[in-house]
């Protein structure tokens, strides 16, 4: 059964162009636990396409990926200390590193689906591989490792 809230819902002032709920320009990507995994559904606008008017534009493809993935390490190390998402300390990762691998255009009118699964995590690093679905069928593979930062990197200083 999945929660009723998003995780970037529950992360505190994110502002993030792909996931930020305060961002009002952005993508804002919701996600959930679905049991050991986490789960996305993007509706693309016509303004996110390719070359060809029918096709998301890789750019927001990979942006997707890497939102769902970072908050997923997010509720991952939440979820790993016992505590609510949001809670303080806050928790905040950044991504390290990002691969997509496209494998089949995914069609700008139809929702795009995302699942993901912590493969590796130690507190401070998580790997997370990722896997887009467009039309029911795999379109996009994802891998992100992300890092955590403290506190006060989110402050500048």
């Amino acid at each position: 059964m999945m929660q009723a809230e998003a995780f970037q819902d529950l992360i505190p002032d994110n502002r993030c162009f792909g996931c930020g709920p305060r961002n009002e320009h952005g993508l804002r990507i919701k996600s959930y636990w679905d049991g050991e995994e986490s789960v996305c559904t993007f509706q693309p606008e016509p303004f996110h396409t390719a070359g060809p008017p029918h096709f998301l534009n890789g750019g927001i493809t990979a942006t997707i990926v890497d939102c769902h993935c970072v908050c997923t390490a997010i509720a991952h190390t939440y979820r790993a200390e016992n505590r609510p998402i949001g809670s303080e300390p806050h928790i905040w990762c950044v991504t390290a590193s990002l691969n997509v691998r496209y494998l089949k255009p995914i069609y700008l009118e139809d929702p795009v689906h995302l699942r993901a699964r912590v493969m590796e995590s130690d507190g401070r690093r998580t790997k997370i591989a990722c896997s887009v679905f467009s039309r029911g069928s795999e379109a996009a593979k994802g891998e992100v490792v992300a890092v955590r930062v403290p506190p006060e990197w989110r402050s500048g200083l």
